[in-house]
């Protein structure tokens, strides 16, 4: 190892990912070793990502960590186990016109700088840990050179985050379980890819971006402990449920992907009321956007749109097509308008170029929207200003990449620290 002062750095970004098959419950807490199988969609990075940079010198004195701008502790043991999984992988690393040389046994001494950012609020059901621990592993593999594939290096995100596995790919993800012991088995494989299935426009409504109360790690233990729902879910719903959606995926059946989908969220917070005591991620506003989606998908005949919520209030409505899309979001903003002083271009953000298709880039637009003709009764009326925060207009994305442009970078190239 060359005793320069060199700062050698890599920067990648991580989508997010969306559970249509939940992962709810572990067999093994520290492993991160799930009850079930899991099937997620990738969405868009352009709209959800997470953004990591990782640094190694030979001037850093110990490993540090920035999520977004605030320094965080990397004591606790999923990232310890994260970092020591990618550095007993490590390989040799040279970069001539850097003079950077690390062999593989240099690895073991040399100190870490991270620094992290989420464009989405953290820890509100939006899966930030899920893109957050798979953009840590992917970038610390790229920046030692680790020669495993996106499988095995799934297996290691796991271990941050269970649905962390998920975010190593585009497309449609399924987690399989596994049965080792050890964990060897429980791995991310990509179903499909991005394009395969490109008709479909996803919007979340997000609901709330504070906090939850109960987050998910202690929620599925109790689950796990008091449940007897969440048993039979694991043993006699899910295993059949995942074959379904495999083919629903598969053969691009929407039907039965919103049958699916729907019912797997509805039983995930089933079991989370089955719990002792019960958990409320799901509001008023969460029941009133289901009972939309559901009046106007019994009213069209056949499903229009899906929905599904994570653990937390928010919404994801992923709509069968764009013009789907549009008359759905003429129908949320009907019933949850944006506060008065509100800009729709912060009202409804990610793929905003659906407002104008939407009728919407006007000041007035939305107080002139007309009921949606198919809900005859009442689900509530145009008084509910504020109950959602904003909307997200997005689509299934691909997986990871390495951003080569180093204005991207979170840290200073010369010191290794937050820009």
């Amino acid at each position: 190892m060359a005793a320069e002062k060199w700062v050698y750095m890599v920067t990648a970004q991580t989508p997010t990912n969306i559970a249509v098959i939940k992962y709810w419950g572990k067999r093994d807490e520290v492993r991160i070793l799930p009850v079930n199988d899991s099937i997620s969609v990738t969405l868009d990075p352009d709209h959800l990502c997470t953004v990591t940079t990782v640094a190694v010198s030979p001037s850093f004195d110990r490993d540090r960590m920035w999520l977004n701008g605030k320094e965080i502790s990397l004591s606790g043991s999923r990232y310890q186990n994260c970092l020591r999984e990618i550095r007993g992988r490590a390989g040799d690393v040279e970069d001539k016109e850097k003079g950077v040389k690390i062999e593989k046994k240099d690895w073991e001494k040399l100190h870490l700088h991270i620094a992290s950012h989420n464009n989405f609020p953290t820890a509100a059901g939006l899966a930030s840990s899920a893109a957050g621990f798979a953009c840590l592993v992917f970038s610390l593999a790229k920046l030692m050179n680790v020669d495993e594939d996106a499988s095995h290096l799934s297996a290691i995100a796991r271990q941050g985050s269970g649905s962390a596995c998920r975010s190593l790919f585009g497309g449609f993800v399924k987690w399989e379980m596994g049965s080792k012991e050890d964990g060897s088995d429980s791995v991310a494989v990509q179903l499909a890819d991005e394009k395969h299935w490109n008709d479909l426009v996803i919007i979340i409504a997000v609901v709330s971006s504070r906090q939850k109360e109960t987050s998910s790690t202690s929620g599925m233990r109790e689950s796990v402990e008091t449940s007897l729902l969440l048993q039979h879910r694991a043993k006699e719903v899910v295993p059949k449920r995942t074959l379904q959606m495999e083919e629903a995926i598969k053969n691009r059946d929407f039907a039965s992907f919103t049958q699916l989908s729907c019912a797997d969220s509805n039983q995930f917070h089933a079991v989370c009321l089955d719990t002792s005591p019960p958990i409320f991620y799901m509001n008023d506003t969460s029941h009133r956007i289901i009972s939309l989606v559901e009046k106007w998908n019994r009213s069209e005949g056949t499903p229009q749109v899906a929905y599904t919520f994570d653990a937390g209030p928010n919404a994801v409505l992923i709509a069968r097509n764009r013009k789907v899309a549009v008359q759905l979001l003429q129908g949320l903003l009907y019933y949850f308008p944006p506060k008065s002083e509100t800009d729709m271009k912060s009202y409804v953000v990610g793929d905003n170029s659906i407002l104008k298709e939407a009728g919407l880039d006007g000041a007035n637009s939305v107080e002139n929207l007309q009921p949606p003709p198919e809900i005859k009764d009442n689900i509530g009326s145009q008084d509910q200003k504020g109950e959602v925060s904003y909307f997200i207009c997005t689509k299934p994305g691909r997986g990871p990449v390495v951003l080569p442009d180093q204005t991207q970078a979170l840290l200073d190239p010369e010191t290794g620290l937050p820009k």
